[in-house]
């Protein structure tokens, strides 16, 4: 993929996050409250915030023009891998009383996620540090 089909993937990836990233939040504000405990509600919350936070570092990155593309993608692909495995793990965790099932088991995947994520902000350290 060239230079532009990898900022356009990026930054339309970030936007898709930030726009399920809301309708996560008013699910959460609206939807929940009926169906789980606040200390659950806070916690798929949690998500949403890292969710989002990720969503607009990602359309900021895909903006970034003093990158080279193979930093790019691997911050990227770090901090997707982040928000699947952290804020999705967190928002499965939150709902599993209202599925009815215990998914208590998946909680190793939430660190995993966290881990991802701080890869990622390592890697774009690393990377501004180098630009001249």
């Amino acid at each position: 993929m060239d230079k532009k089909g990898v900022n356009k993937t990026i930054l339309i990836t970030g936007a898709v996050l930030g726009l399920i990233g809301v309708l996560l939040d008013a699910f959460g504000a609206h939807g929940l409250e009926k169906l789980v405990d606040t200390k659950s509600i806070d916690s798929f919350k949690t998500g949403v915030r890292y969710q989002m936070y990720h969503a607009i570092v990602c359309i900021i990155l895909g903006n970034m023009t003093v990158l080279n593309m193979t930093s790019k993608r691997r911050i990227f692909y770090f901090f997707i891998g982040g928000i699947t495995l952290f804020s999705g793990s967190i928002y499965l965790l939150a709902i599993d009383e209202a599925l009815g099932m215990s998914l208590s088991s998946i909680g190793f995947i939430t660190p995993l996620g966290g881990l991802l994520l701080i890869f990622g902000w390592i890697l774009l350290i690393i990377n501004a540090a180098k630009i001249k």
